[in-house]
């Protein structure tokens, strides 16, 4: 059973589509925010062979094992910071690039967020986020949540969609500071594992399910854990069990 949800191989498939979007050059100066386990900041480091990339993220056990990986891999620009990007003082005006891969989304303030990242960035300097169109287009969403028993209905507050409305999040990072606002429509599958029984695991690992599952009687929790396993069986494909997403590329400019 994995220890954790392996989020760069649901990803893959995005993955792609934002390095590509992102265009790290090799003089570059990269801000990673919601680095994970840092996929990202490691690809941006790569790229930025005479330049550098710091990734930023609040939970220490995803950075200790970025890290552990980017010791691995023998890079000497790259750097992580444990911290909260909506009131971390960073340097003033460092940065060439902002990206972040899914690790938007969650901020209390988005304005105060987007703006505190701002002042980060040099004038001009590019800001690339990959985030979640709305969850009735996100078939993993809907799927494994109607599985496990949740309502379809989005959150209030910091979510995975918080983003994912396009007037709403050019409102956000004009507001903040941002300014030449586009959207790319991203539609590519997630990948859950190789089989279904690797993917019940995986989904069962991540902290939502296994609270939900905390909260129901045993006789409940075995029920929703049937429903799920019914779901992934149904998703198994020659490839591995995938769920269609829907996302968007967000790309701007820090304002002059």
């Amino acid at each position: 059973m994995p220890a954790s949800f392996d989020y760069d191989a649901e990803l893959r498939l995005h993955n792609e589509l934002f390095r590509a979007a992102a265009h790290i050059g090799s003089h570059d100066r990269v801000l990673d925010i919601g680095c994970g386990t840092g996929q990202s900041t490691r690809e941006a480091a790569r790229a930025a062979a005479a330049g550098s990339a710091v990734g930023v993220d609040i939970s220490a056990p995803m950075l200790e094992r970025a890290r552990q990986l980017s010791n691995d891999e023998g890079l000497a620009n790259i750097t992580f910071q444990q911290a909260d990007a909506q009131v971390h003082r960073f340097p003033s005006t460092r940065y060439d690039v902002c990206i972040s891969r899914f690790g938007s989304m969650f901020f209390a303030d988005p304005i105060a967020a987007f703006t505190n990242i701002g002042r980060a960035l040099r004038p001009g300097a590019r800001v690339v986020l990959l985030v979640w169109q709305e969850r009735d287009r996100n078939e993993w969403a809907n799927a494994i949540g109607q599985a496990l028993g949740t309502a379809s209905a989005t959150p209030r507050g910091p979510n995975a969609f918080s983003l994912a409305d396009p007037t709403v999040t050019e409102g956000i990072l004009t507001s903040a500071g941002f300014t030449d606002v586009r959207f790319t429509d991203v539609n590519k599958p997630v990948y859950y594992g190789p089989d279904s029984a690797t993917a019940f695991d995986a989904v069962l690992s991540l902290w939502e399910s296994t609270n939900l599952l905390a909260d129901l009687d045993t006789a409940a929790a075995e029920q929703a854990r049937t429903r799920l396993r019914a779901t992934l069986d149904a998703h198994h494909t020659d490839g591995g069990v995938y769920f269609d997403s829907r996302a968007w590329i967000v790309e701007a400019r820090r304002s002059h």
